[in-house]
């Protein structure tokens, strides 16, 4: 387990700290801020059209041969960004040329590195009894955790080099996180020789209540990641550079409370899926209401904090609950089709919470997210979902 923490951390780190440079780098090869949206959509449609494929596919080739797919194709399609941005910086392509192109190289990004969270899931639920599952799949929460609170700062820091050092750095740790999982990771004996898997759909009976609460729980959390900048800067009528910092501030306070429930609380303890499903979604439900009525950087780091400590406990209650719900021998398809749910939530999100920001009011994203958990915890509770949650 503790391999893969080091495994998925740096997975996510890698990512993670491109971050803060992505703008800027957009700006300076004379991108827009939609055709620098389009790379994150690109990157996540594939994640959501390929994750299901690698999850059956680690259930055939063996979880390690799949992790190392999604590991080195991240690394090659962060070398290809790299390379792109280079000729267009120095002048060998156009405008157009190199958007094509690094749309190119998120897509293939995106179609290589989809392999890798639905494997971790599958590795943990091999490695772990049912008794176990929870605290195992906190564990991959943890990690990305992390990753993204330490990532961004080592961007930052690598950018005073130029703008393309943290994604060169990324491709480079990505080639190292490989080397690492050949030469260490083991392959998990249950999976040393497995036959070909039983289809298993999102519409399975077993599964798509779960799949869809967990999709509510990730479009929620990505509608109010993409504008809390802006809220933020609006409410506190703050400059540019004010804004940054105070919610790089929050931000770091709900990543350190996520972190904290994910790789302590929820291990130490060891609570059921359900439990932390009940309890998690009503307290992100409880963030989203003090964002509703903020009017101070206290109640707006207050209202983070309450999605990461709620967010913390509900994400590793879906994915722990959709692993005990499925065979030994369906675990990667079951994966898969997380991810590919999670992945769907990352492609509207975006566009959802910018969309009722800039057109209906602020408020707008943080009541439907409101609303989206509260439907989504009225629907947990339902007997045919309750009873899943008791597995």
């Amino acid at each position: 387990m503790g391999l893969l923490f080091v495994t998925l951390f740096n997975s996510i780190l890698g990512l993670s700290i491109l971050f803060p440079i992505l703008g800027p780098l957009a700006r300076e090869l004379g991108l827009s801020e939609f055709q620098t949206g389009l790379f994150s959509t690109a990157y996540a449609l594939m994640q959501f059209l390929m994750s299901p494929y690698w999850g059956r596919k680690s259930e055939q080739l063996g979880r390690k041969p799949v992790l190392l797919i999604g590991i080195t194709g991240f690394s090659i399609s962060f070398f290809l960004f790299a390379f792109f941005a280079q000729l267009r910086l120095d002048g060998l392509l156009s405008t157009g040329a190199v958007f094509v192109l690094l749309l190119l190289a998120r897509l293939i990004g995106g179609t290589l590195s989809s392999a890798t969270l639905p494997t971790a899931q599958a590795y943990v639920a091999d490695i772990t009894g049912r008794a176990d599952r929870t605290a195992g799949m906190a564990i991959i929460g943890a990690a990305f955790g992390l990753g993204v609170i330490v990532g961004p700062g080592i961007g930052g820091a690598l950018a005073r080099i130029n703008l393309l050092a943290p994604v060169y750095f990324s491709a480079g740790l990505a080639l190292l996180n490989a080397l690492f999982v050949w030469r260490s990771l083991p392959e998990p004996k249950r999976h040393l020789q497995v036959q070909a898997p039983p289809p298993l759909r999102a519409t399975d009976a077993r599964i798509f209540p779960l799949l869809l609460i967990g999709f509510a729980i990730n479009l929620a959390s990505v509608g109010m990641e993409t504008t809390v900048a802006f809220y933020f800067q609006d409410k506190l009528a703050l400059s540019g550079e004010a804004t940054a910092r105070a919610v790089a501030i929050a931000l770091v306070a709900y990543g350190l409370v996520a972190v904290f429930v994910q790789g302590f609380l929820i291990r130490r303890f060891k609570w059921p899926p359900r439990l932390l499903l009940y309890a998690g979604i009503p307290i992100a439900l409880g963030g989203f209401v003090v964002f509703l009525f903020a009017q101070t950087f206290l109640a707006l780091a207050v209202a983070l904090v309450l999605q990461g400590l709620g967010q913390g406990l509900a994400s590793p209650g879906v994915t722990a609950a959709l692993s005990l719900v499925v065979g030994e021998n369906e675990q990667g398809a079951v994966a898969g089709l997380n991810s590919a749910a999670q992945a769907l939530g990352r492609m509207v999100g975006p566009l959802l919470g910018t969309g009722l920001y800039q057109a209906v009011r602020p408020e707008a994203p943080y009541a439907f997210s409101a609303l989206l958990l509260l439907g989504a915890w009225l629907f947990s509770l339902a007997p045919n979902t309750a009873r899943r949650l008791r597995a």
